[in-house]
């Protein structure tokens, strides 16, 4: 594929678009939220209820760094209050997901205004979050009720939330938040990454005695399948997991990156836009996730290959940019939630809008601290 770049006006040009989008959608949705994923290319108003919801007020923040409009910050601190209700009431928060929720929102709030009110609220997120750790196996339960042996399992997507436990040790110097994080991550890179590069979406262990089981999948197409965003967060996971934790990749993490992105690049059609599961190649009639390719062009700006970032945010604006369909509330089109459910097939979804606007916000400005 040759090598292609974006310049910066093709950079402001999409920021402004994400900015206005956004403007239009908050007068929509008020102090509530989004759906995780839209239909007919709007999305539902939701209470905040979901595990996407971060994904929203991340973009406000984003907005508000952007432009300086406080008319962002003041609604994403309206976000902050409702995220700080549903830490009091624990409303939907059984799941491993808090990082999502409260990184983009909480610990956000947190690094940008620097309100030493809102420290309170990031650690007891990052401990609803410690909560689901399972001594027996060393890992972070995905779902369920806690020790339930039917859902005693890790998920590839759990390596974007260990960064809350980072920034809750950044913030009390308690080892066990790194403690947590690190064990857990050694089981996620050593457990769900198949001899091939390719990545299981979820790996179970027996719950009687913490031993490695067997590998699944939830979202991708089969058990043997790839599941192309599953892939794409080992690209951007196991990178953030090096700046957090302070220690560079091993000589052995060094490889299995590799051969993660690798295995990614490979499987990509001949237009750089991948499939809903990597399994499928040029000619399918299967949906494209645009939504992978923009977490995987965030993995490459934390990895510092830039180039390679700009080429597939250049895919993307070029292929999935919703700048052709004016009426959309989405950022970025032909996304996928969960194809087996029939659920955000070809639709734009939070995420994909997420780090669509974060990859272009690293582009545009490269000091940016992320919020993970």
């Amino acid at each position: 594929m040759a090598e292609r770049s974006l310049d910066r006006k093709q950079i402001q040009s999409e920021l402004d678009r994400c900015v206005a989008v956004l403007e239009k959608n908050m007068k929509r949705f008020g102090t509530d939220f989004p759906s995780a994923c839209a239909t007919d290319g709007r999305y539902r108003i939701k209470k905040n209820d979901d595990w996407t919801n971060g994904f929203w007020t991340g973009m406000l923040w984003m907005a508000y760094e952007y432009t300086g409009r406080d008319a962002f910050k003041e609604l994403a601190l309206q976000n902050v209050a409702s995220f700080e209700q549903r830490l009091e009431e624990h409303f939907v928060l059984d799941h491993h997901d808090i990082g999502f929720l409260y990184s983009l929102s909480v610990a956000a709030a947190w690094k940008i205004t620097g309100d030493e009110s809102i420290r309170p609220l990031v650690i007891r997120a990052a401990d609803v979050l410690m909560a689901r750790f399972q001594e027996r196996g060393g890992f972070i339960q995905a779902w369920g009720k806690a020790g339930d042996p039917k859902e005693f399992r890790l998920i590839i997507d759990s390596l974007l939330n260990l960064p809350l436990l980072y920034t809750a040790f950044e913030m009390t110097g308690e080892a066990r938040y790194r403690e947590v994080a690190e064990t857990h991550y050694q089981n996620v890179i050593h457990h769900i990454v198949r001899d091939d590069f390719s990545t299981y979406h979820t790996f179970y262990f027996d719950a009687e005695t913490g031993k490695p089981d067997h590998g699944a999948t939830h979202q991708g197409f089969s058990d043997q399948s790839c599941w192309a965003r599953g892939q794409a967060w080992a690209i951007l996971g196991m990178p953030l997991h090096r700046r957090l934790s302070g220690m560079e990749f091993t000589e052995e993490e060094q490889t299995l990156y590799s051969g993660v992105l690798e295995y990614f690049e490979s499987h990509l059609p001949k237009d750089g836009m991948p499939y809903w599961d990597l399994i499928f190649t040029d000619g399918s009639d299967q949906p494209r996730d645009s939504s992978a390719l923009a977490v995987a062009a965030c993995g490459m700006l934390e990895m510092g290959n830039t180039a390679r970032a700009e080429e597939m945010v250049l895919t993307l604006k070029e292929g999935a940019s919703s700048e052709v369909e004016p009426e959309s509330e989405g950022i970025l089109l032909h996304g996928v939630y969960a194809y087996a459910e029939g659920k955000g097939v070809d639709e734009p979804n939070l995420w994909g809008d997420y780090f669509y606007m974060e990859a272009l916000y690293r582009l545009w400005n490269p000091d940016w601290n992320p919020y993970w």
